[in-house]
Formats: C-alpha cells, structure tokens, sequence
C-alpha cells in the first residue's frame, strides 16, 4: 500500500487519523511541524501528503510551497487538511500547491475518496 505522510500538529487528531489509515492498509510516517514536512517528504518519498495548515515552525501553505519547488516533487499530491471553511481558503490552498482540500473533523470516507483519486492520478 501507499506511504502516506501525514503531516498533523495535535497529537490527538495525528493519532487518531493514523491509526484509521493504518487500518485501511496505509503506511503511515508522521511530521509535527511544516519543517519537519519538507524533509520527510524528501527522505521519506511518501506517495500522498495529508498536510494541516496550521502548524508551527511554518505554516502547512508554506510548507507545501517550499515540497512543489524540490525538482521531482512538484507532481507529490498534497491535501490541505484545515478547520478553516471559509470562502476562499480552498483557493488559497490550491495557489499554495495543494492538489486537494478537506476540512476538519475529518470524515474518513470523503478523504478516503480524495487519496484514491490522487493517488490513482496518471502524471501528465
């Protein structure tokens, strides 16, 4: 099965969220902050990244951007994973290089949906 890097600060909603994909025949590796997100998605090679927005050291907008500009990893598929619904952050985040979005609480079939069609995702 897929590596899946989760990139989540709250170590509630990070164990949760793993142990559910875990359960559904993902890989897990985790990072707590947007730095620790860039280098794992480079030595970890995850094929999907679920990344929070909100997280400390940098931001998950940041993060995402500085992971699209590593060469060979701008087709990485990234989810913007946040509690903000607001009208214009799916914008946001797909500007920031996000391939998706799903907002919090997580419901796990809807996600479950949006990692099978990235993952399943021909590059171009």
């Amino acid at each position: 099965m897929p590596k899946i890097l989760l990139v989540e600060d709250n170590e509630m909603n990070r164990d949760m969220l793993s142990r559910r994909l875990q359960r559904k025949g993902y890989e897990v590796v985790m990072a707590v902050d947007g730095e620790q997100a860039v280098a794992m998605a480079q030595s970890e090679a995850p094929a999907l990244i679920l990344m929070d927005m909100s997280l400390p050291v940098f931001d998950g907008w940041e993060a995402t951007r500085r992971i699209k500009a590593v060469p060979g990893m701008k087709t990485l598929p990234i989810i913007a994973l946040t509690a903000h619904a607001m009208s214009g952050d799916r914008e946001k985040c797909v500007e920031a290089g996000c391939d998706d979005y799903d907002t919090k609480p997580i419901e796990l079939p809807r996600l479950l949906e949006k990692m099978e069609t990235l993952l399943n995702r021909k590059p171009a």
